[in-house]
């Protein structure tokens, strides 16, 4: 363990620890340089750089950004996450957060209304409890909580797989900004654009190849490492991308807390050797 780790949720979107929570289990873990990347909202920033004042441990600034591409032969569009880093001059992107933002509240709204009919149920009040009614931080994982509290599926996994995932009754695609247009407004904030999971978005290995040769084509600046549970042969492909295209790497948990308790916070994969971690050049 290097004690860093770039990618971490909150309870501000779908995480289930507070951000003074997840900093104080960050310090439990050895952690000393810890980004809080909550979905499309840097809300929980200033909770999470207040708990580590006087702590041997650097919060950076970031945030999960929805996103999209397409292949240049093709017309299908493909969601994709974008994780922002240390941003100097935030204001661009708190501009672009503001946008998300709506798109993401009216999502959950066209989701549960999808469900109604599904389930017979209007769930959308209690799916806004668990997000202390702040409709913008609604996300799927909300809904998948409140259809298994409800009793219409035994596990959160169970909902998206009969209900919400894509090619489901009750999908809405995130209809978020283009990769391209991403980057460049994290460039704008003087922050770094990182490939989120590359490999977790059950596209091909030719897609994959295909996007991490559009994020570098488009100035991004490092590819996050995929977990150790992955096939050798998977962390090898995308180790030959980034040398192709000369990028830098990240390494994150993608920690949730108990919505996801076999990610834990900290475990990150190895960086090889000549390898450069994004987390270098920040300020």
């Amino acid at each position: 363990m290097i004690g860093v780790d770039l990618h971490t949720h909150s309870n501000i979107s779908d995480g289930t620890l507070a951000p003074d929570l997840l900093v104080r289990a960050a310090l439990e873990k050895g952690i000393h340089t810890l980004a809080l990347t909550d979905h499309d909202t840097m809300d929980g920033l200033f909770q999470a750089e207040q708990t580590a004042l006087d702590h041997p441990i650097r919060i950076i600034s970031g945030v999960e950004i929805s996103s999209q591409w397409s292949r240049p032969t093709t017309n299908k569009n493909y969601g994709v996450h974008i994780v922002a880093l240390n941003m100097q001059n935030p204001e661009p992107l708190y501009q672009l957060l503001q946008q998300q933002k709506r798109i993401r509240a009216e999502r959950a709204k066209q989701i549960c209304d999808l469900l109604l009919p599904l389930i017979n149920v209007d769930i959308y009040e209690d799916v806004l409890a668990l997000v202390d009614h702040v409709p913008d931080r609604v996300t799927r994982t909300h809904i998948a909580k409140v259809l298994v509290a409800k009793g219409f599926v035994a596990r959160p996994q169970q909902a998206f797989d009969k209900y919400i995932k894509e090619g489901k009754k009750a999908y809405v695609k995130f209809d978020g900004l283009g990769l391209e247009e991403t980057i460049r407004v994290i460039h704008e904030s003087q922050g770094f654009a990182v490939l989120a999971h590359p490999t977790r978005y059950d596209l091909s290995a030719t897609n994959v190849r295909c996007l991490i040769e559009l994020f570098a084509q488009y100035g991004g600046d490092a590819v996050e490492l995929p977990p150790a549970i992955e096939p050798a042969s998977t962390r090898q492909m995308v180790d030959r991308m980034i040398a192709q295209f000369n990028l830098k790497v990240s390494v994150g948990s993608d920690f949730h807390g108990d919505n996801m308790p076999w990610i834990k916070l900290g475990n990150i994969p190895r960086v090889k050797e000549g390898q450069v971690g994004i987390w270098e050049s920040f300020k």
